[in-house]
């Protein structure tokens, strides 16, 4: 898959897993775990806004460090039952330099030897300097020509991550008319199992948003199979829902806008029938650390 972390040993680790959670190494045939109670959780470390820069020193932000609240994060993962990770976006600190991407991965390196890592982008990535350091593995296929998307099964559950960068260091993102197409496409297809989104912008009317988001859901609400998209960008903690379909906001990992706001990650057990998700905190706003919230999918 495009764009994904992880090493030789995480790659096997996650076969076996897909294997134990769907029962076979291919993606499920159509419908496979739509009525299916006893499938195992797919345990997902759910991670965003982590801004890291080329120099981890001297680089704080609103007093806060975010390199050294990555580190306590992955370190939190480690310990966590995860069978992946998701990085929703903005994972550089600004401008989405190479030397950024480096250290990123030296961060991200011990959990990459756990779990595989998918990539998002955002608005402060660069697409051609993070495919330098974070290179399409050899037996995957770009599924949107010029578009960062990645797409995995696990537990009954379908993961995609989309791609919303459409100017680097510039607040607005789009999707853009291929990957629209390739949705239609991919919401076409037979398969019923649930389908989680994640794409790093918010989906408001202004003008830092997603700026295709009307037409993003007018491809999605047709849809059941369509349980949830998640966004970063906003730096904030927040459940949401349009229509069928839930939005969750994951909190930053870098730093926060906002006092009342936490720095974290979310883990999230997925089933058929929902998920259970889990604030971990590591910084601003803890009163809510540990705080679950259910989702049913019915």
């Amino acid at each position: 898959m495009p764009g994904i972390f992880d090493t030789p040993v995480s790659r096997r680790n996650f076969l076996a897993t897909s294997a134990a959670l769907t029962g076979s190494l291919l993606l499920p045939k159509a419908g496979a775990f739509a009525d299916d109670k006893s499938a195992e959780p797919a345990r997902i470390a759910l991670l965003s806004d982590t801004h890291i820069p080329a120099t981890v020193e001297n680089n704080g932000y609103r007093g806060f460090v975010p390199a050294d609240n990555l580190q306590e994060v992955v370190k939190q993962v480690l310990e966590s039952p995860a069978h992946a990770a998701i990085l929703n976006g903005d994972a550089a600190r600004l401008e989405g330099f190479r030397d950024d991407y480096v250290t990123l991965k030296k961060l991200l390196q011990p959990l990459a030897e756990k779990l595989p890592i998918h990539i998002g982008l955002g608005n402060h990535d660069d697409r051609g300097n993070f495919f330098k350091e974070f290179s399409q593995q050899p037996d995957s296929k770009e599924l949107v020509q010029g578009k960062h998307v990645s797409l995995f099964s696990l537990g009954g559950t379908r993961f995609v991550v989309l791609d919303s960068l459409l100017y680097v260091n510039k607040v607005a993102g789009l999707l853009g008319k291929s990957q629209r197409d390739w949705l239609e496409k991919f919401l076409g297809d037979d398969d019923q199992s649930p389908v989680v989104f994640f794409v790093h912008h918010t989906l408001g009317d202004n003008d830092g948003d997603l700026l295709d988001v009307d037409r993003l859901f007018k491809l999605l609400a047709p849809h059941k199979k369509v349980k949830a998209i998640f966004v970063g960008h906003a730096h904030i903690y927040q459940f949401d829902k349009r229509e069928h379909i839930h939005l969750i906001n994951l909190p930053a990992i870098g730093y926060n806008f906002s006092d009342a706001q936490p720095i974290g990650w979310m883990s999230g057990a997925f089933t058929p029938q929902g998920a259970e998700l889990t604030l971990h905190t590591i910084g601003g706003n803890k009163d809510k650390d540990g705080e679950v919230t259910k989702l049913d999918w019915a």
